[in-house]
């Protein structure tokens, strides 16, 4: 028999839990929308969420646990997709700024908090801790706001991560300190030897994933061709390998970044970071908001200038100590001040030291209050305190100050994994027959091309030959982005999923207003679709199927050539005409050869022993003697439009001209040497 009173209490737990997270969403979506019409970073509004709905606001929500849970998973699914956009060659290339910058911005920054503590009539003990709590910075904060601006592969990006990857593994020794400093140590005497212990094991582990373990379990997962499974391996994986060092005594958020540096050396981290990034952007937003929960403003009623005065001192003291950190590092003063800037506030591991002082005695409850209090309030201004920096930093430069510190003496290698870096290149999505043999004439006619493929042993296979072929789902803005949709040319889709073919024509029209699309789909239904969401142009197989099949019937009944071509090009022209349902009367053109049938648009190529090579336009007389206009010259990739007169033509460029077609078959004659001039 079903025991009702058992499932009845678990019924209410699960609907306080989806009440409290409905509530923190309208509010969050209220708020964050105020903001954003204020000018009001995001971020900020979530705190506000959060004093707004939290115990000392409103009292709206009932399960704090709850909420801070879901704050963690944020933080480290946040951590987890910065070690993805990250590698361990890249880690090993700032280990500079992690072991002289971190250790020089936090020992400067505790001995200055600890001095003042002492100044303020705190003891030993205590003035040590606050020390500890100070000189630490929030990841969340900082790294949030450097990928939303994109500057995570920045000098100062790379700088304040190293910094933060030291602060993430000195508060390990900071925790296991706190019950010395409370006098209440037992059997924490061998806890730094099995800490040391647990971090190989760690290492060795991190070792075997990525060299082995992660490559062929995701290798086997993208074989299944389902993005669900996918996505649960990439979680899965997150989870597990923070977990373990959580074990280890290291932080979540340093083990979710380890585990994102395991994945991004294998060939699926932009389709792992694809997926996670929506799931990121949701349980972050709960991070923010438990930090708000924290606020008191009542105590900050009670002790206003106190509070303000301290925040203030917090914040300038914090960005003087991180930019001579960045300077000792080699960083220029420009970088070096936007470190500082961003690396001012406390961070959110300073609470955890501070829960544990509390318990242990350690922390008294007003100064509790008042470290709450000060710290979220530096967390509220941060924002704002990083968007200054750009300005201090160009009035800082205007200083005389020695050249030295002005231009630095470290040369800053990239910190962020190296990113694809193309211009008006051909996307290839898909690589069936046509992909291949798109990708293959390419090849031939020097066109820079890069391939994005869901099958990973293609992906494999041509890879090791040398292909720019990656492996993604090309229905996510990343898997775009990584190919640098912004700066291609030309995107062509030879997918034969109908709607993730829709689904990417709408993301590449809306990523690039400019690029080129176009689109092979198996029926002629598909094409208005299509067009209407900003396809260029739409081939159906369907069609062209039937052109073949016409061709070959004319050709057995031994009609010339030219003639079958003629009317193949007149059926082609009609018949997509008729599938577009553009009017008779559109004033658009898009074939010269039905608007003008006695004009023709053709291209050469200037080879080796052409006559042409190091005379200009004005030599050829082009125009005058042949009846030819020159449109254009693709010379390297660049397109010179309305070339002048004194342009020099040079092997290996492309003459787009236009004309009567006998006066383009003695221009071709010219160009090839064949007619003398």
């Amino acid at each position: 028999m079903v025991c009702y009173k058992n499932i009845f209490p678990l019924r209410q737990t699960n609907m306080s839990l989806l009440s409290d997270i409905l509530i923190i969403m309208l509010i969050a979506v209220a708020v964050v929308y105020f903001c954003h019409r204020i000018r009001i970073p995001m971020i900020v509004g979530f705190l506000f969420t959060g004093i707004i709905a939290g115990p000392r606001g409103l009292g709206l929500v009932s399960d704090i646990a709850a909420v801070k849970t879901l704050a963690e998973v944020g933080v480290v699914l946040l951590l987890f997709t910065i070690g993805l956009e990250f590698s361990f060659r890249n880690l090993f290339n700032i280990r500079r700024t992690v072991l002289l910058g971190g250790s020089i911005q936090v020992a400067l920054a505790f001995v200055v908090f600890y001095l003042m503590a002492l100044q303020f009539g705190l003891p030993v003990r205590e003035a040590v801790l606050i020390g500890f709590l100070v000189s630490l910075s929030s990841t969340a904060i900082v790294m949030k706001i450097f990928q939303d601006r994109a500057e995570m592969d920045t000098p100062h990006g790379n700088t304040a991560l190293g910094i933060l990857i030291f602060q993430d593994l000195i508060v390990v020794p900071m925790m296991l300190s706190i019950p010395y400093l409370a006098g209440t140590a037992g059997q924490e005497a061998n806890a730094l030897l099995i800490f040391l212990v647990e971090v190989v094991g760690i290492s060795l582990m991190v070792f075997v994933c990525t060299k082995w373990l992660v490559p062929w379990f995701f290798y086997n997962v993208a074989r299944t061709r389902s993005r669900e499974l996918f996505l649960l391996s990439v979680i899965v994986l997150c989870l597990v390998i923070a977990w373990l060092t959580h074990l280890a005594g290291l932080s979540l958020a340093l083990g979710a970044f380890l585990a994102g540096l395991i994945v991004s050396e294998s060939e699926y981290s932009e389709q792992a970071l694809g997926n996670i990034l929506p799931f990121k952007d949701v349980f972050i937003s709960f991070f923010f908001v438990s930090i708000g929960m924290l606020f008191d403003m009542g105590f900050l009623l009670d002790h206003p200038l106190l509070i303000v005065f301290t925040a203030l001192m917090v914040l300038i003291c914090k960005s003087l100590v991180a930019g001579v950190a960045a300077v000792f590092v080699g960083l220029p003063l420009r970088s070096a001040v936007l470190v500082g800037f961003s690396l001012s506030q406390v961070g959110e591991f300073s609470f955890i030291l501070a829960g544990s002082a509390l318990l242990v005695g350690l922390m008294k409850d007003f100064y509790y209050q008042f470290f709450l209090a000060v710290s979220v309030l530096s967390m509220m201004v941060a924002p704002f305190v990083i968007n200054m920096a750009p300005f201090f930093a160009e009035k800082l430069q205007k200083l005389p100050l020695p050249r030295k510190i002005k231009r630095g003496s470290y040369a800053q290698r990239p910190g962020s994994r190296e990113k694809m870096r193309l211009k008006n290149h051909l996307i290839i999505i898909g690589f069936g027959l046509n992909g291949r043999n798109l990708a293959r004439a390419a090849v031939i006619v020097g066109i820079p091309h890069v391939i994005i493929e869901m099958n990973p042993a293609v992906v494999r296979q041509e890879r090791e030959k040398g292909k720019p072929i990656f492996y993604g789902d090309a229905t996510q803005e990343q898997i775009l982005r990584h190919a640098d949709i912004r700066s291609a040319r030309s995107v062509a889709i030879v997918i034969n999923d109908a709607a993730a073919t829709r689904r990417i024509t709408e993301i590449v029209r809306r990523l690039n207003a400019r690029v080129y699309i176009l689109v092979r789909t198996r029926y002629i239904t598909e094409i208005r679709p299509l067009m209407d969401l900003g396809a260029d142009e739409v081939i159906p197989e369907e069609f062209e199927t039937s052109v073949e099949i016409f061709s070959r019937i004319l050709n057995k009944y031994l009609l010339p050539k030219d003639e079958i071509e003629k009317l193949i090009t007149e059926i082609r022209g009609d018949g997509y005409q008729m599938f577009r349902s553009l009017s008779e009367d559109a004033a658009s053109c898009k074939d010269l050869r039905f608007c003008l049938p006695d004009v023709e648009m053709s291209s050469f190529r200037i080879m080796a022993g052409s006559p042409l090579i190091g005379k200009t336009l004005f030599d050829t007389e082009m125009r005058k003697k042949h009846g030819v206009t020159l449109l254009a010259v693709n010379r390297d990739a660049q397109i010179l439009s309305n070339p002048p007169a004194d342009l020099e033509f040079m092997e290996g460029d492309i003459l787009f001209v236009v004309g009567q077609a006998d006066n383009i078959n003695a221009v071709e004659g010219l160009i090839k040497g064949d007619v003398k001039r």
